[in-house]
């Protein structure tokens, strides 16, 4: 199961100032096996070591700082040489965070060392008094598999390398077999084990097995690192994610997850839940200016769970909208769409998707990005609708350099605008 991950690990591994590389990401996201993997091709030698529940890694850290000590306790604790040709990886280092702080240290006093450092719970870990090496690490967000990397799992080679050439007359011929497997994603999802699932076995009841496992899990992980007042309120915020992005604009509104509820009261919930890399949160923008980031409106946003696959278990979707015409994209008022093409252009390097609105809310465009020095509108269709009335209401005030509209019609160039079939939306990059 080849991460598209991988080729910025090789990258780093090259890197001539290296620093320490943390993975981060939501648990079951895959980063053990991604880092196993990565030692397993790119080095001789790897030296592995898991922090959780480990009392002698607990009272190495305890000591001071000295690399040399820490080094030869973490050869004896893996049973490998540690040298300059070792690819060390830390697995789940947030649990001991003077591990976490140790980084720094390695990268003054060691920087021949190749560190790799992951951990599902890492955002949560660094609460205010836990001391955390700015500037001494790199990071890495991986996320649940594409798109393109479920289709290369399922060994649909020839089709991932159609969508590369960019040759849409070809593509289009075989669009059938794109929204086939599309199906099959949007119902399977990203998660690792659901993929496996699903290329095994074939069987949706099995996948829908395996997403409900996994939400019990990320339930119990609520439980054992939130603290106890906060939990029912982090449950609350989970499971009305569905209803959330049932509404027509998506924006998160705090009283659908109790009625009366304030900001002040879930904020804290939201946070950890964000922190813990089961929610992804995209702002409102006031408008596309450059950076984006400059004109957030922090008071709207929309929240989106980690996995589209997730989001069909925890809204109770039955694998028959798989075969009902078009009706899995139209799901939720075409909430899983959305979800689906902002999960791929989260595994994008470099791109933080935005949404922008009008004042008086007549027109919203549902994701902005920045790329290459400009700003991008994309507009995402549930069906074969081509109209794009706030797409247009946009360019008319901002004159973007081109728009973007994902839908399930076929590519067309328009000139100010570009359609992209839903399946092809991993193109959003390479055609603007």
């Amino acid at each position: 199961m080849e991460r598209s991950a991988i080729h910025r690990l090789r990258k780093w591994k090259e890197e001539v100032n290296r620093k320490p590389l943390i993975i981060r990401g939501a648990r079951q996201v895959g980063k053990t096996w991604l880092m196993q993997y990565f030692g397993k091709t790119c080095y001789s030698n790897t030296a592995y070591i898991n922090f959780e529940n480990n009392i002698r890694m607990q009272n190495l850290f305890q000591g001071d700082m000295d690399v040399q000590r820490i080094l030869t306790g973490l050869q004896i604790e893996s049973g490998s040489p540690i040298d300059s040709g070792t690819l060390l990886i830390l697995d789940e280092i947030q649990e001991v965070p003077r591990a976490l702080n140790s980084l720094k240290y390695f990268y003054e006093n060691r920087p021949e060392l190749h560190v790799l450092a992951a951990g599902s719970m890492l955002g949560v870990a660094l609460h205010p008094d836990t001391s955390f090496p700015v500037g001494k690490t790199e990071f890495l967000n991986l996320y649940p598999l594409s798109f393109t990397e479920f289709l290369h799992a399922g060994e649909n080679h020839n089709l991932l390398e159609l969508l590369e050439s960019k040759d849409f007359s070809m593509i289009t011929t075989f669009r059938s077999k794109y929204i086939d497997l599309l199906k099959q994603y949007m119902f399977t999802g990203g998660m690792p084990e659901a993929v496996l699932t699903f290329l095994q076995t074939k069987d949706y009841s099995r996948v829908r097995e395996v997403h409900d496992n996994l939400l019990a899990a990320y339930e119990q992980d609520f439980s054992k690192h939130a603290p106890v007042n906060v939990v029912p309120r982090i449950r609350l915020i989970f499971h009305s994610l569905p209803a959330q992005l049932a509404r027509e604009n998506r924006k998160f509104i705090f009283g659908l997850v109790r009625e009366g509820a304030r900001a002040r009261e879930f904020e804290l919930a939201l946070q950890w839940l964000l922190d813990s890399g089961l929610l992804s949160r995209i702002f409102r923008v006031t408008k596309p200016g450059i950076p984006l980031k400059a004109y957030q409106d922090m008071k709207a946003f929309k929240v989106f769970l980690v996995d589209i696959g997730l989001l069909g278990a925890l809204s109770g979707l039955d694998p028959v909208s798989l075969l009902e015409g078009n009706r899995v994209f139209q799901e939720f008022k075409g909430a899983l769409t959305e979800q689906f093409v902002l999960q791929q252009l989260l595994t994008e390097d470099n791109i933080s998707p935005y949404y922008w609105s009008a004042k008086k809310g007549t027109a919203e465009v549902d994701f902005l990005i920045q790329h290459k020095g400009s700003i991008y509108p994309i507009e995402v269709k549930a069906s074969e609708n081509l109209k794009a009335k706030s797409l247009q209401s946009f360019s008319m005030q901002f004159s973007p350099d081109k728009s973007v509209r994902i839908s399930m019609s076929d590519y067309r160039d328009d000139g100010w605008l570009v359609n992209l079939p839903l399946y092809a939306c991993s193109l959003i990059p390479p055609v603007l």
